[in-house]
């Protein structure tokens, strides 16, 4: 299906970045404000593989519909269209849910290049998983088959992303894993972006997972280098 819900107040962009995903083979539904995205999201039944939301725009802005459409779906993947000049715009969009930022001004192939790895992630989250059984590590269960994570019985609400992060640290625990590594397993090894977006993705991870993110016990920080998963042993 391929399709993408694209919100963006300014036309230019909009028609620059609608045309890009087409040519591309992309199914754009386009909308000018905030209001319409959840509208016309709300009237498709969710039916979209990805939404393009730009940050800055009037009435309800790009922060507020992305923590709206990820409270509707955790498996829909969002890229944020940021300013070059507002960094904090790109660590409170992941913070708020999206799984990726583009920095204006952006290249068509740069653009397309990370919609396509995104949409690659939810296609890969959506389809047929073979039977695999579950991973245990004190108290989490990951399940390859559901793709889900629970603690002590309950489930954790991932995004597709946030999943794949912890599916990686499962399949190496105890060791130590570069940033860099992290960014080419999940994001690929053709991404356009920074590392930080590697840094951010775990901090919402610590506070869906840690009992204290502020001091975690289970992804901790390899000081220089990246992140581990600590598993204790059983006695």
């Amino acid at each position: 299906m391929k399709k993408i819900l694209v919100c963006e107040d300014e036309e230019v962009i909009r028609d620059f970045v609608v045309i890009n995903l087409k040519r591309s083979g992309y199914n754009v539904v386009d909308v000018s404000c905030g209001e319409d995205a959840l509208r016309v999201y709300d009237e498709q039944n969710g039916d979209f593989d990805i939404a393009v939301l730009d940050i800055m725009m009037p009435g309800i802005d790009g922060f507020e519909v992305c923590k709206r459409l990820r409270d509707r779906s955790s498996t829909m993947g969002i890229i944020m269209l940021t300013a070059k000049s507002q960094e904090m715009d790109k660590v409170g969009s992941l913070m708020m849910g999206a799984d990726d930022y583009v920095t204006k001004p952006f290249s068509p192939s740069e653009l397309v290049a990370r919609v396509d790895a995104l949409y690659r992630r939810v296609e890969m989250n959506n389809s047929h998983v073979r039977e695999t059984n579950p991973i245990r590590s004190g108290p989490f269960v990951l399940s390859p088959k559901s793709r889900t994570l629970m603690k002590n019985g309950k489930f954790v609400d991932l995004t597709q992303v946030e999943y794949q992060i912890m599916a990686l640290f499962f399949n190496n625990r105890n060791i130590a894993l570069e940033r860099s590594r992290i960014l080419e397993e999940i994001w690929g090894d053709n991404y356009f972006g920074d590392v930080k977006i590697v840094d951010v993705n775990i901090r919402r991870l610590r506070m869906k997972v840690e009992d204290e993110p502020s001091n975690p016990k289970y992804i901790q920080t390899v000081w220089g280098f990246g992140y581990k998963w600590k598993e204790e042993k059983e006695e």
